[in-house]
């Protein structure tokens, strides 16, 4: 675990963000997610401790929803199993969690269709810049609302599986 070191100025930032009830970043002590279940066809995604459902959310998706992503700018959502890679605390987004596609597999796959594979898959709120219009307006992503990514962004850890299933 990377340790970080705050000056005066962002300590002072930090504790007044966490006073306000409108903080972004919640905190969490229950049990432990374990792996992340996304149904797309359903359009219902599941947080697991073990076989446990902890949460249960509704999404939208890509703008061109059915199908596993296979290139960049498909506009699909990747199916198969993943890691949880990376948090994004000053997203474009409401607070985006990343996913780690491509893999070795999706690279090949869009390197025999001599395209790039895309990437930037993230499970992430609403836009910061715009008004999200419709169902699956994202470019592949997974987008819940802003106070669901906020519970989600306090319960996942880097390293949790995550599950995309058509």
């Amino acid at each position: 675990m990377k340790r970080r070191v705050f000056g005066i100025g962002a300590l002072a930032t930090l504790a007044l963000a966490g006073c306000s009830s409108k903080s972004r970043f919640k905190s969490y002590s229950g049990p432990k997610v374990t792996s992340i279940v996304v149904n797309k066809g359903a359009r219902q995604m599941y947080l697991m401790h073990n076989d446990s459902v902890l949460k249960k959310y509704k999404f939208d998706l890509g703008f061109a929803p059915v199908g596993a992503k296979e290139i960049e700018g498909d506009g699909k959502t990747p199916e198969g199993t993943y890691i949880i890679d990376r948090v994004n605390p000053n997203s474009a987004f409401h607070l985006s969690i990343g996913i780690s596609y491509p893999n070795r597999a999706d690279i090949a796959e869009a390197k025999a269709m001599g395209k790039p594979p895309g990437g930037a898959i993230f499970i992430h709120g609403q836009p910061n810049a715009f008004k999200a219009k419709g169902e699956d307006w994202t470019a592949g992503c997974i987008a819940v609302k802003n106070r669901e990514i906020e519970q989600i962004y306090a319960m996942v850890r880097t390293g949790t599986v995550i599950s995309l299933r058509a």
